[in-house]
């Protein structure tokens, strides 16, 4: 192989620059990288204007990066590379509950709560009684599962997103299950809201045609000793955005019912059970 750069073998001659002391996973993560987006580039012909496009867009991306916000997150959700990964890295057993992106909004140290207890202090909404078991495959309850939960409020926001308007802790507490796995607590039932979309990926889902929108979900973390992290949510079932979640979250096993109820404590209730995978 000639050692000069040509455009039929462009992506060897990059590779074979890679010296012998690089990382073995670095240098095969990055050999496949500049393999796969050479193969692109020749693919869609890229022309000069296509690519000086590009390097601004990634430009402005980073210029909108603060500790507040991540647009290269959001870019990956967007294409469905943050699912991707999260799907890899969370493959489990039949029967087990399935993962999906864990989101901008987990704050860490909720409080805990009482089962049974109320976790919306803005008074707006409509009340949801949320309940089920939390399982292993077997169907054993899991006993001193904690469960980590949180969600937007009616208006489609989050507490971090307005701390001088909603209460703190709204919407957010951690409880823990008792001996036969089962948990209640009362929330809202959650609404469909935009991600930011006033940014480069905004500009990009618009030129797509595509809308910013999450389909209504409660998040949750589960864990227990001996057993994996679930990072997952439960969607409302007829939610208009449910197969169109700006970031690809949904996914069948996660959608929940959501019954109205009739002279109870709440407006609906919505019962979901999750099973967790062994650590090993």
């Amino acid at each position: 192989m000639s050692k000069f750069f040509s455009e039929e073998t462009s992506a060897e001659a990059v590779n074979s620059r890679m010296g012998d002391r690089a990382n073995p996973r670095l240098k095969q993560v990055m050999s496949s990288l500049v393999v796969h987006l050479h193969a692109f580039i020749k693919d869609v012909q890229l022309t000069q204007s296509e690519w000086e496009t590009a390097i601004d867009f990634l430009t402005q991306t980073g210029q909108v990066c603060s500790s507040e916000r991540q647009e290269f997150i959001l870019l990956s959700d967007t294409l469905g590379a943050s699912m991707l990964v999260d799907a890899i890295n969370n493959r489990r057993p039949s029967g087990a509950t399935e993962n999906t992106v864990l989101g901008p909004f987990h704050v860490k140290g909720a409080p805990e709560r009482e089962m049974g207890a109320a976790i919306s202090f803005d008074g707006k909404g409509e009340s949801c009684l949320f309940e089920g078991r939390v399982t292993d495959v077997e169907g054993r309850g899991i006993s001193g599962a904690r469960i980590d939960v949180w969600s937007d409020n009616a208006e489609g926001f989050y507490d971090v997103q307005q701390p001088d308007i909603q209460p703190k802790w709204n919407n957010r507490g951690t409880f823990t299950t008792g001996a036969d796995g089962s948990y209640s607590f009362i929330g809202i039932k959650p609404v469909s809201y935009p991600i930011p979309h006033d940014g480069p990926v905004g500009q990009m889902l618009r030129k797509l045609g595509r809308h910013p929108y999450r389909p209504a979900h409660m998040h949750f973390i589960v864990t227990a000793p001996d057993f994996q992290k679930l990072v997952t949510h439960t969607f409302v079932a007829d939610d208009g955005y449910m197969t169109s979640d700006a970031v690809f979250g949904v996914k069948e096993t996660l959608i929940a019912p959501y019954e109205r109820l009739q002279d109870a404590a709440t407006l609906w209730r919505s019962s979901f059970n999750f099973v967790l995978a062994p650590s090993s």
